[in-house]
């Protein structure tokens, strides 16, 4: 059964800076693309970074020059690497992966269970 964990969450200062990582654990054909969301109180989930099987990098505005994603395909792992951090961004993030689980199972979005993050002024 596929499972992805999040890590990384925390309490930072603005200006700080924090990392997530993402874990996908359980049997899988094939990793396609990953990606972070983040879901604040009272606002509807939103992107923040994808990237894809091959390296390739999309993010929102918001974050863009301050958050960098990256994995490492050996151990199924998707990162998060968030600088300069503002009070905006303090939300739930959650990992998001395009997996497909066995040869003949289809793609399927899996979600992780998320991890706090909150900036403080």
């Amino acid at each position: 059964q596929v499972q992805l964990v999040e890590s990384g969450g925390g309490l930072v200062q603005a200006g700080g800076s924090l990392r997530l990582s993402c874990a996908a654990s359980g049997s899988m054909f094939g990793i396609y693309t990953m990606g972070w969301y983040r879901q604040a109180p009272g606002k509807q989930r939103e992107l923040v970074a994808t990237i894809t099987s091959d390296g390739n990098s999309n993010y929102a505005d918001s974050v863009k020059g301050r958050f960098t994603i990256s994995r490492d395909n050996v151990k199924r792992t998707v990162y998060l690497q968030m600088n300069s951090l503002e009070p905006e961004d303090t939300a739930v993030y959650f990992c998001r992966g395009t997996i497909k689980p066995t040869l003949v199972l289809p793609l399927s979005i899996y979600w992780g269970q998320g991890t706090q993050v909150t900036v403080s002024s």
